[in-house]
């Protein structure tokens, strides 16, 4: 261990498994000699698409449970859940899953940890642009309402968001519009 703030896994057992996440409770040594015990949420990651054209962002409004919002709204996205699957193409499946389209470029945005305090999951945010129609069945259930948002009102969008991948999102674009 060459750095002070060094540490090393010891290992740890999970203590719940479930179709989305797993928690595990995971020990670390620092370079001190101190361990620390650190509850962990494990996650596979995740995809955010900012699909967009000359006039129009593509979102979806759609019930996010957990935090008590009937109509979230958000980029279309989706989990890394098929094993082996690369973001990029995660993100192609999702983007005709989730809003019926397809792309013809693709440009990777950034790669960012949701709370590096207590997850691993990490999101990978793409731009989708040259769209055209291209349906896909996720097999799920989902309630997703689609969302042609006009460019012209970007700022509107902005201030109803509460989403951070779509926040980042957003305010990518804007200031790629604004360029």
């Amino acid at each position: 261990m060459s750095s002070p703030r060094a540490f090393e896994a010891l290992g740890g057992e999970t203590v719940h498994h479930g179709r989305i996440f797993d928690v595990r409770v995971e020990r670390f040594r620092h370079a001190d000699g101190e361990v620390v015990e650190r509850e962990v949420v494990r996650h596979a990651g995740a995809v955010g698409m900012l699909a967009y054209d000359e006039q129009d962002v593509w979102l979806v409004r759609q019930p996010r449970e957990p935090i008590g919002e009937p109509d979230l709204l958000e980029i279309p996205a989706g989990r890394l859940d098929k094993a082996g699957e690369e973001p990029l193409r995660a993100a192609q499946r999702e983007l005709a899953e989730e809003i019926g389209r397809r792309a013809e470029r693709w440009e990777p945005i950034l790669t960012y940890y949701t709370g590096a305090g207590f997850t691993d999951e990490r999101v990978h945010l793409f731009a989708a642009t040259g769209l055209s129609a291209q349906s896909a069945d996720s097999g799920e259930q989902e309630r997703i309402e689609v969302v042609r948002w006009p460019l012209a009102e970007l700022d509107a969008a902005l201030r109803e968001c509460r989403d951070a991948k779509t926040l980042i999102a957003l305010c990518w674009l804007a200031r790629r519009l604004n360029a």
